[in-house]
């Protein structure tokens, strides 16, 4: 259930010939306005089809047999996950079928959709979207002879998105860095494990912290009980990516071995990273990818004096909608 690092290892040799090396950003301005002795921000957002996704979904995909990667996998996505297993199929010539909520972002279907994936959209009404759609590839894994892949829940993805850590890991090492604080951005928790996991062997010194939207902290909540739990559903929250209303089995082993703990915060303070990351960083993050600088410039976590990591995950957000976010801001 838990990856060991041999296991993270493997992944990324992998997964490296596929995927981008996102650059690792020092941000001096908000090392001064947050009281924190140095931050840097690994913009995930620039990796290939737009967030850290495609780490997970490409290392799940080599692991395949070949008779499952003729034909083909289904799953289910809100967006950043479905672009990321389309990319990751296309490039390796597997069949991909997304399973996307109606109202997930056009933008991210349209984007799925164009890295080859057959999209098919759920109705959800007042019932939980995620389940909906959940049940609805178990229908067409059933029907069609798929592969079901979950997009969290699966130590496979686990120790894909663990990559992401890693490159973190050697990035601050050459410039004779290390981290404190990490804050990760969660939904289902697929990242935060890997990226825990990787600094839980190799840096165990750090405290990694999971960053959540306010009433979608499930991991937040399930960390604080010491064990899974899911969170009454409520209104939905700008950050589409990161509604999740439970943390996965496999990310939760990983969190919980790791000593992981979670922080979560509001739709305001996440417009408010959004153009303080455009204005500061040059960077474009839809919502869900600027939860962790969120908590950081919100003051969720107490960083005066420390070292900050902070993985900003994703950057696929239409320009009408980010424009009237950070309008909002």
């Amino acid at each position: 259930m838990i990856p060991s690092l041999d296991h993270l290892r493997r992944a990324y040799a992998e997964t490296s010939k596929a995927t981008d090396v996102t650059p690792l950003l020092e941000a001096r301005a908000l090392a001064g306005q947050t009281g924190a002795a140095r931050v840097f921000v690994k913009p995930e957002s620039l990796q290939w089809a737009g967030s850290f996704k495609i780490r997970g979904a490409y290392w799940r995909l080599k692991c395949l047999s070949p008779d499952e990667a003729a034909r083909g996998v289904v799953s289910y996505s809100s967006g950043n996950f479905a672009q990321g297993l389309a990319a990751a199929g296309q490039a390796l010539g597997i069949p991909v079928t997304i399973v996307m909520p109606i109202d997930a972002p056009k933008t991210k279907s349209d984007a799925a959709r164009g890295y080859g994936a057959t999209v098919v959209q759920t109705e959800h009404g007042d019932r939980a979207r995620e389940e909906v759609a959940l049940e609805k590839a178990r229908e067409i894994a059933a029907a069609e002879g798929l592969t079901q892949l979950h997009p969290f829940d699966d130590p496979e993805v686990v120790a894909g998105q663990a990559g992401a850590g890693l490159e973190a890991l050697d990035q601050l090492a050459a410039r004779g860095a290390a981290a404190d604080i990490v804050l990760c951005c969660v939904g289902g928790g697929g990242l935060i494990a890997g990226v825990a996991l990787a600094f839980h062997y190799l840096s165990p010194a750090t405290k990694v912290i999971a960053v959540e939207p306010e009433g979608f902290d499930g991991m937040g909540r399930s960390l604080s009980a010491g064990e899974i739990g899911t969170v009454p559903l409520g209104p939905p929250s700008i950050c589409d990516g990161l509604m999740a209303r439970r943390p996965g089995v496999a990310p939760w082993a990983a969190v919980t071995a790791a000593g992981v703990t979670g922080v979560a915060v509001s739709d305001a303070a996440v417009k408010r990273a959004m153009k303080l990351a455009f204005e500061k960083l040059k960077l474009v993050l839809e919502p869900s990818g600027a939860a962790a600088l969120a908590a950081l410039l919100d003051g969720r976590v107490e960083v005066a004096g420390k070292s900050v990591l902070v993985i900003a995950t994703g950057g696929n957000v239409s320009l009408p909608d980010f424009t009237r976010h950070v309008a909002d801001a």
